[in-house]
């Protein structure tokens, strides 16, 4: 009689932890500053349309948020819905079994295939995440510093730098405002920003993944030189100037043109009150074709030893909606929409940026699939060549061969 009470009582108490769950989603997520966007818009928003399905958005800092994840994923504690950086550290967790393999997803059906590489295997076959959104790159300006010198937002390299004359002639402002003290600008708002229209955007960078390319070849250097030649527009120190302080820079009016990412649109808005609008990286000559830096940043997959993956998957579904697409790129401003959608963007800097889709090819930053896994780092040695170049402490030959020398180190494509 005790043994069948106590194994009547183990399976209350399972079923009762298995209803606990239904109808409740935990999201995982390094994006503190998004909770009250979360809280009081987009969740509100899923709950009009599904009321019997409430979610948790439960964010953790972003240093911690690695690690903290693992550490619950580990211990089974971890959120039903797992928020996805790109690349590496996403397909670490779907190696280990902690993301459900989405293939043939509904959900995936309105991305398009560019919009999956970053939460793909290496070889594409298996998806693990729905995409959410990308960052574009690209330059801000005065519109009061161009109007009172009579400029117009320059359309090739040629004239990128013909501006930067005038500007540094005129003698009233910075003509740019970037600075290498902190580094990982160097390559992750400038290097990726002005070089794919040399190397030919995902052509290139797929050639230096085959190995049919390498760093040393005359499209990267020049890239590095073109930087090269940054320096005599830079403020005086740039050498000490933080990424903070070429905000300030900007933000006050003390410059004239910023290498942006377009999560900065929200920083300047909220920050400053200069006028400002966006062109995108100069090409080598009228009639070049163009491509841009719309990085992959963010996406969502559901936990494998989640108890309502019925319900994760609904939410999964309203993310790949229309009115989610409106909602994050409208409220998140300087975050695009990665699906096929058409979304009306409110911000006029974000619609201008937005727009360059329809104009450019579209990339990812160069080294971000596969090419940072070794030793050296590159993510790492590129910030320091950046640097090093703009201070013109190395030449653009030196950075290039330092690169592909690191490269080539532990990546066999490129050992021949």
């Amino acid at each position: 009689m005790r043994q069948a009470f106590r194994a009547l009582a183990v399976t209350a108490a399972l079923t009762s932890a298995g209803l606990a769950q239904a109808g409740t989603l935990n999201i995982e997520s390094w994006r503190v500053d998004d909770k009250a966007l979360w809280e009081d818009v987009l969740l509100p928003a899923f709950s009009k349309a599904h009321p019997g399905i409430t979610v948790r958005f439960a964010p953790t800092t972003p240093p911690e948020y690695n690690s903290a994840l693992n550490a619950r994923l580990a211990a089974g504690s971890a959120g039903d819905l797992i928020t996805c950086r790109p690349f590496d550290v996403s397909l670490d967790l779907y190696k280990k079994g902690h993301l459900d393999k989405l293939n043939g997803n509904p959900a995936l059906k309105n991305f398009p295939d560019s919009a999956q590489v970053a939460w793909q295997s290496d070889d594409g076959k298996d998806t693990y995440c729905v995409p959410m959104a990308s960052v574009i790159h690209g330059f801000f300006y005065n519109k009061k510093v161009f109007a009172a010198l009579g400029l117009t937002p320059p359309a090739t390299e040629a004239d990128f730098f013909a501006t930067l004359e005038k500007i540094k002639a005129a003698g009233k402002v910075a003509p740019l405002a970037y600075g290498t003290a902190d580094q990982w600008e160097g390559n992750q708002i400038v290097f990726t920003n002005i070089g794919p229209n040399r190397w030919q955007g995902e052509d290139g960078r797929k050639a230096l993944l085959a190995g049919r390319k390498k760093f040393t070849d005359p499209e990267f250097v020049a890239t590095f030189d073109t930087m090269a030649k940054w320096a005599k527009y830079l403020p005086k120190g740039y050498q000490a100037q933080t990424y903070g302080d070429s905000q300030n820079l900007f933000g006050s009016g003390r410059a004239a043109i910023y290498p942006a990412g377009s999560w900065d649109i929200a920083y300047f808005e909220q920050n400053s009150k200069v006028e400002f609008g966006a062109f995108r990286p100069p090409v080598q000559k009228a009639g070049d074709g163009c491509h841009i830096s719309d990085h992959t940043d963010i996406a969502m997959g559901i936990n494998s030893k989640s108890k309502n993956k019925a319900d994760a998957q609904v939410f999964l579904n309203w993310l790949a909606s229309k009115e989610f697409a409106d909602l994050y790129t409208n409220k998140v401003t300087g975050f695009f929409s990665l699906s096929k959608h058409s979304i009306d963007v409110k911000n006029p800097v974000a619609k201008e940026m937005l727009g360059w889709r329809q104009q450019c090819k579209s990339t990812i930053r160069l080294n971000a699939q596969i090419m940072s896994r070794g030793t050296p780092s590159m993510e790492n040695e590129l910030w320091n060549v950046s640097s090093q170049v703009v201070n013109q402490k190395m030449t653009p030959q030196a950075a290039a061969a330092q690169i592909q020398a690191g490269f080539a180190k532990w990546y066999a494509p490129q050992n021949h």
